[in-house]
């Protein structure tokens, strides 16, 4: 499968990432997000579906393909923006401190959480990692594992 000819959409699921390629490609950023946790716990398996939310042991037994298929549809279509390599470069860039990162990807000011969705930025005016927020809903532990999955380390 490929995504308007650039990216191939690979999945060790045989899960169809076209409809997420076709909304970046429109920029409809907040119907991609839903899409991406959806497309996630498909994944992970019909209690995560069931559940429309990830355990964090799930995320650590993503396929790689996966993760890199998802991550480089995101960057392609927010100008390298958004995706979570870029999420994980942030987190990593500020020595792996959550409390850091938040307010960097607008997940917060100062004690306060931003709001989903409408205190979310939907287009590429957002800070940099500011999307995929799928995680942001869940807590720590998941996105840890995202961002500390092996697919940021092996080649796509």
């Amino acid at each position: 499968m490929e995504s308007q000819g650039i990216l191939p959409l690979k999945s060790a699921c045989g899960i169809s990432y076209d409809s997420l390629a076709q909304l970046l490609v429109k920029q409809d950023f907040q119907a991609a997000d839903l899409l991406t946790i959806q497309q996630m716990c498909e994944v992970a398996g019909t209690q995560a579906v069931r559940r429309k939310w990830l355990y964090f042991t799930e995320v650590e037994n993503f396929p790689i393909q996966d993760l890199q298929t998802i991550n480089s549809l995101w960057l392609a279509h927010s100008q390298g923006k958004f995706g979570f390599s870029v999420q994980r470069e942030l987190w990593l860039g500020v020595g792996r401190n959550w409390d850091r990162l938040w307010p960097k990807i607008g997940w917060k000011q100062g004690e306060k959480w931003t709001r989903y969705p409408h205190e979310f930025t939907w287009n590429l005016t957002a800070p940099r990692g500011h999307l995929p927020l799928s995680n942001q809903l869940r807590g720590v532990r998941v996105m840890a594992s995202l961002l500390s999955h092996p697919a940021w380390i092996t080649p796509s």
